[in-house]
């Protein structure tokens, strides 16, 4: 399941999840969950800091299955509990900007009912060559591996 993208600059991923709100919400901003669901297999994430408030910063290392990190770095602009995470990489802590901003991304659990949740990953691109090149690097492959392993891992929560 997807959702219609806003604008030419945006890519999104919808999923129902069966498990309420509240254990996806902790699988984003608990950094030993994180760590478990958030790269795509064979990728891992050995290394998660999370300031998670409006301001707070932070770091996610993904490694990939040769050895090489990809930190990412970013700064929280909205935190409503269980609701609503707003993230970008435009900051890498506080007003410190980034060298290149690439993404914005505004995740919502929606209770629908039955200890579900719909699950919607909105990206939002500073241009629509860094939507394409997103796309490109195999966003709705990638998210939604990651998006099937973290309804795994709040499966057993």
């Amino acid at each position: 399941m997807t959702s219609v993208p806003e604008t030419d600059r945006e890519l999104v991923l919808t999923r129902d999840i069966d498990a309420p709100r509240e254990k996806l919400f902790r699988a984003w901003t608990q950094p030993e969950l994180l760590k478990q669901w958030f790269a795509p297999l064979p990728f891992t994430t050995p290394h998660a800091e999370l300031d998670v408030r409006p301001g707070g910063s932070s770091v996610i290392v993904m490694r990939g299955p040769d050895g090489t990190d990809y930190p990412n770095r970013g700064v929280y602009l909205e935190v409503v509990e269980n609701e609503r995470l707003v993230t970008t990489d435009a900051f890498t802590s506080a007003c410190q900007p980034s060298e290149k901003p690439f993404m914005t991304l505004i995740l919502t659990f929606e209770d629908i009912g039955g200890g579900r949740t719909r699950y919607t990953a909105r990206v939002r691109h500073w241009t629509v060559e860094d939507r394409e090149m997103h796309e490109k690097m195999g966003f709705h492959e990638g998210w939604g591996t990651c998006a099937d392993q973290l309804a795994a891992l709040v499966a057993r929560l």
